[in-house]
């Protein structure tokens, strides 16, 4: 991999002293950068789209033929519909030369100085302590990492009412429900938010061409926060301020102010109602690890996973009485968090891109190819391929520290997800076909956000809250379906305070890419060895979207940003995001799990204790979870085998093709 004089791994283990004197290599690192260029430019150019020239030449020799082959796939377009077995090794070539390519570190370089993982065997408040060789990495307030080397034109008030904003509602039809809507955002608290400038304000104001379509004819918010790198090709970066570690920091806090305000420190435990739902502090602000700008769907999933806590602290207290307090409140947030990973992982992913080839490549990322059943008999076997990515000998960061990227975030603005109304459901009659209950209202979803929504949802209450977004598909990713409600919407401090101005979400996303120098849709997709568009036609069929694109930036494909791009392309069967958005999402749910020791070297019985390792390994499913604390839910109202799909479609067919020989269906 190219280092770009960014951090490189240290070994975790320095490699014993060799008895005898190391050949010298047949060839310099030199000479072999010569080579490949040699053969770049005699052989493999006249193969490659021109755009990924200088990319390649700068690859060693065997990534520029691993990119030749992919390159080759691409070029067909084919890759969703190959055989499971190619489109896995289609994905995993894919992986690692965005691995090699596309990981980039941001901020300082760390001494190096090792610290002993024993001394940490849990995780800490604000994710430090994580990379026994970077204390500091997907800590709170480090740098997000980039995954592309980094305009405001066309205005992004015009973006957003021209290509945005909703006209008419489109769903999901059954693939995806409102849970697995409020499940993505749930991840996002869990994960990223950046740092503001509080000492200034930016005024966007709404062009004479669309101020009487606008909610709100200019609007002010604080500006993302800059700070010196050290580097020189990306000078200033932002900072995170929850931990991107997947460490459950949605329900613990991203601090040790915000970890002592949520727990009870009797027995482990952290603080919730007795109804079920999310305590309230004296100013009405819900407790939990993070409340900023919320609304009830997130606050419900909160609620669940603050009990399956609480749970697990239970049967340890049972299993082993010794423990303490802050014992019980260790184990039990590494088990907590390894079931929100895990169900992310082969459940919620599975759904959103539902192919055999997705389901066989998420499985293997946390049991590998061997499966679960060889896991849980012999435990981890092979390397990441054949054991998978949870349980390695050790972490693995590529050589750059771990963090979540500014291109990580831009492709998980999903605001289009959120409809206009929950349907409420009647759950007090008996249940109609396919398990679904009766509409009984529809609630305005300005209605569910923010105090607001903390006060609805308690006259709602948690079942009634969670069936019905289990019977509701949720919005569907294309152009003109960002919710309009979301273009007035009252802001919030960190600590869950409103603030006095309203914001225009969709303008601001757009202004938020554009700030952070994230880039255009036709770069990142250069950058990410995706073949570019060169017109219109190429990234949508719908003659009204192609009109409307044309109107705003013109012939030039160039101008196109990130957001526009990947709501107007043309989706894959079986996939709710982009192809562009998943090439990102296939790089870095990855890094996720392979850089984080409780996932890798402390994935085991010592770490977790043996109940709390049980607990995980035999969580497969978010049904599994509300099983344990609402079984009654499951078997009453939800006819779907997974939770996150709309809960009267039947339940997945058994197929009696193995999973791995399977083709893709027409």
């Amino acid at each position: 991999m190219h280092d770009h004089g960014y951090y490189k791994e240290y070994l975790y283990h320095p490699p014993p002293h060799p008895k005898k004197k190391k050949r010298k290599p047949r060839f310099s690192r030199k000479t072999m950068a010569f080579i490949t260029k040699a053969l770049f430019n005699n052989i493999l150019r006249r193969f490659i789209h021109q755009d990924f020239h200088e990319a390649v030449s700068s690859m060693t020799i065997i990534d520029a033929f691993l990119f030749l082959m992919v390159h080759s796939v691409d070029r067909l377009g084919i890759w969703h519909r190959l055989p499971v077995v190619l489109g896995l090794i289609y994905l995993a070539v894919r992986r690692h030369l965005h691995q090699q390519y596309n990981l980039i570190n941001v901020g300082e370089t760390p001494s190096g100085v090792r610290f002993s993982p024993g001394d940490y065997p849990y995780r800490t408040a604000d994710g430090s302590y994580n990379d026994p060789f970077n204390e500091g990495a997907g800590s709170q307030g480090s740098f997000f990492g980039r995954n592309i080397m980094p305009l405001m034109k066309p205005d992004p008030m015009v973006v957003a009412t021209k290509l945005l904003t909703r006209t008419q509602y489109k769903d999901t039809d059954k693939q995806f429900n409102m849970i697995a809507a409020s499940w993505i955002q749930f991840m996002i608290h869990d994960w990223i938010d950046h740092m503001e400038n509080t000492n200034q304000q930016v005024e966007l104001i709404a062009p004479k061409e669309v101020a009487n379509k606008c909610p709100l004819s200019s609007f002010k918010f604080y500006p993302t926060k800059k700070f010196p790198t050290g580097f020189y090709d990306i000078k200033s970066g932002a900072k995170n301020i929850r931990t991107p570690w997947w460490d459950g920091s949605v329900i613990y806090g991203s601090n040790k102010e915000r970890l002592q305000k949520v727990r009870t420190f009797t027995d482990g435990k952290l603080k919730i109602s007795e109804d079920g739902l999310l305590q309230q502090d004296e100013d009405g602000i819900p407790i939990s690890g993070d409340i900023r700008n919320s609304w009830a769907g997130v606050s419900t999933l909160q609620a669940l996973f603050i009990k399956e806590h609480n749970a697990v602290c239970d049967t340890l207290k049972k299993e082993y009485p010794d423990l303490n307090d802050e014992e019980l409140y260790r184990y039990a947030r590494l088990v907590t968090s390894a079931v929100i990973a895990k169900i992310h992982t082969i459940d919620w992913t599975v759904e959103l891109l539902k192919t055999d080839m997705l389901l066989a490549g998420m499985r293997a990322n946390w049991y590998g190819l061997l499966g679960k059943k060889f896991k849980d008999t012999f435990g981890h076997v092979g390397g990441s391929s054949l054991g998978g990515l949870v349980g390695l000998r050790k972490p693995v960061n590529h050589g750059v520290p771990y963090s979540l990227t500014e291109e990580f975030t831009s492709v998980y603005r999903l605001h289009q997800l959120l409809p206009d109304s929950i349907h409420l459901r009647n759950i007090n009659v008996a249940p109609g076909p396919n398990k679904s209950p009766p509409l009984l209202e529809e609630v305005p979803m300005p209605d569910l956000i923010g105090h607001k929504g903390e006060k609805t949802l308690s006259q709602i209450g948690f079942t009634r809250q969670f069936v019905s977004m289990g019977h509701q598909a949720c919005g569907a990713l294309e152009l003109w379906n960002y919710p309009s409600w979301l273009r007035d919407l009252v802001a919030q401090d960190v600590d869950g305070k409103d603030r006095p101005d309203h914001v225009d979400l969709a303008a601001l996303e757009i202004y938020r890419d554009r700030e952070r120098k994230v880039a255009r849709y036709n770069q990142f997709r250069r950058a990410l060895l995706l073949i570019p568009i060169s017109k219109w036609e190429d990234l949508t069929e719908d003659k009204n979207a192609i009109e409307v694109l044309k109107d705003v930036y013109g012939d030039d494909v160039e101008e196109l940003d990130l957001m526009v791009g990947l709501m107007a392309e043309k989706k894959i069967k079986g996939f709710a995001i982009s192809e562009t958005a998943f090439i990102v999402f296939l790089l870095m749910a990855t890094r996720r799990l392979e850089a984080d020791r409780f996932f890798t070297s402390d994935f085991n019985e010592e770490t977790y204790t043996k109940k709390g390792f049980e607990w995980v390994n035999t969580t497969e499913s978010l049904k599994d979870v509300l099983d344990r604390h609402y079984p009654e839910i499951s078997k009453k109202w939800m006819n779907s085998t997974s939770a996150f799909s709309v809960w009267d479609s039947p339940p997945n067919a058994p197929n009696p093709i193995p999973l791995y020989l399977r083709f893709p269906s027409s």
